[in-house]
Protein backbone atom coordinates (compact mmCIF):
# COMPACT_ATOMS: atom_id res chain seq x y z
CA UNK A 1 0.00 0.00 0.00
CA UNK A 2 2.85 2.37 0.85
CA UNK A 3 4.51 1.73 -2.52
CA UNK A 4 1.31 2.56 -4.38
CA UNK A 5 0.95 5.85 -2.48
CA UNK A 6 4.58 6.70 -3.24
CA UNK A 7 4.11 6.01 -6.96
CA UNK A 8 0.94 8.13 -7.06
CA UNK A 9 2.69 10.99 -5.23
CA UNK A 10 5.65 10.84 -7.63
CA UNK A 11 3.33 10.89 -10.66
CA UNK A 12 1.39 13.83 -9.21
CA UNK A 13 4.60 15.76 -8.50
CA UNK A 14 5.80 15.16 -12.07
CA UNK A 15 2.47 16.52 -13.33
CA UNK A 16 2.69 19.57 -11.08
CA UNK A 17 6.26 20.20 -12.24
CA UNK A 18 5.26 19.91 -15.90
CA UNK A 19 2.38 22.37 -15.40
CA UNK A 20 4.63 24.82 -13.55
CA UNK A 21 7.27 24.67 -16.29
CA UNK A 22 4.57 25.25 -18.93
CA UNK A 23 3.29 28.33 -17.11
CA UNK A 24 6.81 29.71 -16.66
CA UNK A 25 7.60 29.16 -20.35
CA UNK A 26 4.38 30.93 -21.36
CA UNK A 27 5.25 33.84 -19.09
CA UNK A 28 8.75 34.00 -20.56
CA UNK A 29 7.36 33.96 -24.12
CA UNK A 30 5.01 36.81 -23.23
CA UNK A 31 7.91 38.86 -21.90
CA UNK A 32 9.91 38.26 -25.07
CA UNK A 33 6.96 39.35 -27.24
CA UNK A 34 6.42 42.48 -25.16
CA UNK A 35 10.06 43.56 -25.27
CA UNK A 36 10.88 46.00 -28.03
CA UNK A 37 14.27 45.20 -29.43
CA UNK A 38 16.29 47.92 -31.13
CA UNK A 39 16.63 48.12 -34.89
CA UNK A 40 19.53 46.18 -36.36
CA UNK A 41 22.75 48.08 -36.89
CA UNK A 42 23.33 49.32 -40.43
CA UNK A 43 25.76 47.35 -42.57
CA UNK A 44 29.17 49.03 -42.80
CA UNK A 45 29.92 50.40 -46.28
CA UNK A 46 32.07 48.28 -48.55
CA UNK A 47 30.83 44.86 -47.39
CA UNK A 48 29.34 42.46 -49.95
CA UNK A 49 25.64 41.64 -49.73
CA UNK A 50 26.21 38.06 -48.48
CA UNK A 51 28.81 37.90 -45.71
CA UNK A 52 27.91 34.37 -44.58
CA UNK A 53 30.42 31.54 -44.49
CA UNK A 54 28.88 29.90 -47.55
CA UNK A 55 29.56 33.02 -49.64
CA UNK A 56 33.31 32.51 -49.22
CA UNK A 57 33.35 28.87 -50.37
CA UNK A 58 33.61 28.26 -54.08
CA UNK A 59 33.92 24.46 -53.89
CA UNK A 60 30.46 22.95 -53.27
CA UNK A 61 31.78 19.40 -52.78
CA UNK A 62 33.45 20.14 -49.44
Amino acid sequence: MGTLVLVVVIILMIGVGMRWMHLLNAQHDARIKAHRFSDPLPKPPGLPDDTGRRAHHTDADR
